[in-house]
């Protein structure tokens, strides 16, 4: 059975200037909801910490959720996104090297559900060559 796809994202080396800006955070998750064509549930919560601290957002999705979580003392951005049905790919890579400047970005995909499900999960085109868990890209 299908029970969805996670995606968890870490971007290093992230412009500490970038990372603490709300305004940067929410631009990028908005634009993963608009390209993956995901489904808001009222209004996305964020919370911006003291300086020199980050931010904190989450989107509630009919398809799950998107969380970010950023650590500008340390230059690292993370991305949680939980997708019950599936998803064309989205180029997290490039988004946050142009958006974030960050140095290395590595996306880890995770088939949540049977061992069954993960067999059909991995004959779909779009997953095809993704195990249950897997970086897909890390510089």
């Amino acid at each position: 059975m299908n029970v969805g796809t996670e995606w968890l994202v870490d971007a290093e080396g992230c412009s500490p200037e970038l990372i603490c800006r709300l305004e940067t955070l929410r631009g990028l998750c908005d634009e993963v909801v608009r390209d993956l064509d995901l489904r808001v549930v009222g209004e996305p919560m964020w919370h911006q910490f003291p300086q020199p601290g980050g931010v904190t957002g989450l989107y509630l999705l009919t398809e799950s959720h998107l969380a970010c979580h950023t650590f500008p003392e340390r230059g690292i951005a993370t991305f949680n996104l939980y997708c019950c049905r599936p998803r064309p790919a989205f180029d997290w890579d490039e988004r946050l090297r142009l958006l974030l400047c960050a140095t290395r970005v590595s996306v880890r995909v995770a088939a949540r559900a049977s061992e069954e499900w993960n067999e059909q999960l991995s004959s779909a085109p779009e997953y095809s060559a993704l195990p249950s868990i897997r970086e897909v890209s890390s510089r």
